[in-house]
C-alpha cells in the first residue's frame, strides 16, 4: 500500500480553540501526525512526499476567494496591530443579503464557520500538503493500485466550497473524488469519521456523479449539529445521492459495523469506479472527543468490510485526535484492510 505525507504539516501546529465559552488548546496538534506516522511504522508502510497539486484542480473544489484567503491571510492578520498569532473569527456573515468584504476581519468571518480552524503562518503550506497527499494517493489508484492512503493534516472533511472549519482547510477527500473524476465516470465517497461530513456534503450535494454516504455520532447532540440528518439526501440532480446516517453517541462495535455495512451497500446499488474512504478514527472509545464507543476490534472489522467492497479506493485521513490508542487505531482499520493478523 503506497502511503502519502507532507512534513510540511508539521510546522502547522494551531493553538487557538474556544470550547463550552473558555479558550482551550487546539485538538488538531502537529503530534497527531506523529502518532499515525508510527501506526504506519508498525505496519512497515514507509511514506511518500506528495508533488505540487495544481490549482486548477484545487478550483474544481474550492472558491477563488477562499484559496486566496487561506494563501495570504495570515500575511494581511500581520498587518493589523495588535493582532494575535493566528486568524480566528470574531464576526460572521449570517444576514441574507451581504457583500464579500475587503478587510480581512470580515475575510475571516466570511471564509471561517467557527474557531477551531485557526489560520497560523504555516497552515497554507501545510494543508497545500494534506491536499497533495490526497491527489497523489487517487493518481496511485487511477494508476492501478487496488487501494492508497493520504495521512492528511489539517483534515479537510468539514470544509465546504467557501468556508474552513471544525480543525479543517482545503478539503482533502473532495480533492481525492476530483482527481478520480478526471478518469471515472462516477465516485463514491464513505465517511466514516465521528463527526458528520458536512463540508464534502456540500461540495457534493446537487451532482449525480459523486454519492455521499456518511456514517457518524448524531448531530442532535454533536458537532456540527446544524446538518447530517437522514433526511437530507441530495438536491436538484443530487437528490438521492447523499445517505447520512446518525448514530446515538452511545452505539459501540456492532451498531457503528451495521451502519458501514448499510453504507457499503448504498455504494453497491451506486456501483462507482472508485471509492474514497474519509477515514476518521475519532470514533474511539477513548477519544478525547467522546463522540461514539468503538474499540480497535470495531476499526479492524470495518477495514476489512470496506475492502470486501473490492474497490479501488483512496483513504483519506481525518480524524483522530491526542490519544495513546490512536496509532492503534489506524493499525486495527489497515490490519483489517489489508488481512494482516497483527497483534493489536
Amino acid at each position: 500500500m503506497k502511503c502519502y505525507y507532507a512534513k510540511s504539516t508539521e510546522a502547522h501546529d494551531p493553538i487557538f480553540r474556544l470550547y463550552l465559552g473558555t479558550m482551550a488548546r487546539n485538538a488538531e496538534q502537529a503530534e497527531r501526525a506523529r502518532l499515525l506516522l508510527a501506526g504506519l511504522d508498525r505496519l512497515d508502510l514507509p511514506v511518500t512526499e506528495p508533488g505540487p497539486i495544481p490549482r486548477e484542480l484545487l478550483e474544481k473544489v474550492h472558491t477563488k476567494e477562499l484559496l486566496d484567503f487561506l494563501e495570504t491571510g495570515w500575511a494581511e492578520w500581520k498587518k493589523l496591530p495588535p493582532s494575535g498569532p493566528e486568524v480566528v473569527p470574531n464576526v460572521h456573515a449570517l444576514n441574507s443579503e451581504k457583500t464579500y468584504p475587503k478587510h480581512i476581519v470580515g475575510k475571516a468571518g466570511w471564509h471561517m464557520g467557527d474557531t477551531s480552524a485557526p489560520l497560523g503562518e504555516h497552515s497554507w503550506q501545510a494543508t497545500l500538503g494534506a491536499a497533495a497527499a490526497a491527489h497523489d494517493a487517487a493518481k496511485a489508484v487511477l494508476e492501478g493500485d487496488s487501494v492508497a492512503y493520504a495521512l492528511c493534516r489539517p483534515p479537510g472533511h468539514h470544509s465546504s466550497a467557501d468556508v474552513v472549519a471544525g480543525h479543517c482547510m482545503l478539503n482533502c477527500a473532495a480533492v481525492a473524488a476530483e482527481t478520480l473524476r478526471g478518469t471515472h465516470a462516477k465516485v463514491a465517497v464513505l465517511d466514516i469519521d465521528v463527526h458528520h461530513g458536512n463540508g464534502t456534503q456540500d461540495i457534493f450535494y446537487e451532482r449525480d456523479d459523486v454519492l455521499f454516504v456518511s456514517v457518524h455520532a448524531t448531530p442532535e447532540t454533536y458537532y456540527p449539529f446544524y446538518v447530517g440528518y437522514d433526511h437530507e439526501t441530495g438536491r436538484g440532480a443530487g437528490a438521492g445521492y447523499n445517505l447520512n446516517i446518525p448514530l446515538a453517541q452511545s452505539t459501540g462495535d456492532d451498531g457503528w459495523c451495521d451502519a458501514v455495512a448499510s453504507g457499503l451497500d448504498r455504494v453497491a446499488e451506486f456501483k462507482p469506479d472508485a471509492l474514497v474512504v474519509s477515514l476518521g478514527l475519532d470514533a474511539h472509545e477513548n477519544d478525547p472527543l467522546q463522540g461514539l464507543k468503538v474499540t480497535f476490534d470495531g476499526f479492524k472489522r470495518a477495514g476489512s468490510m470496506i475492502s470486501s467492497a473490492g474497490l479501488p479506493t483512496v483513504l483519506v485521513q481525518e480524524g483522530g485526535y491526542l490519544s495513546p490508542d490512536l496509532t492503534t487505531s489506524l493499525v486495527a482499520f489497515l490490519a483489517g484492510y489489508t488481512g494482516r493478523d497483527i497483534d493489536l
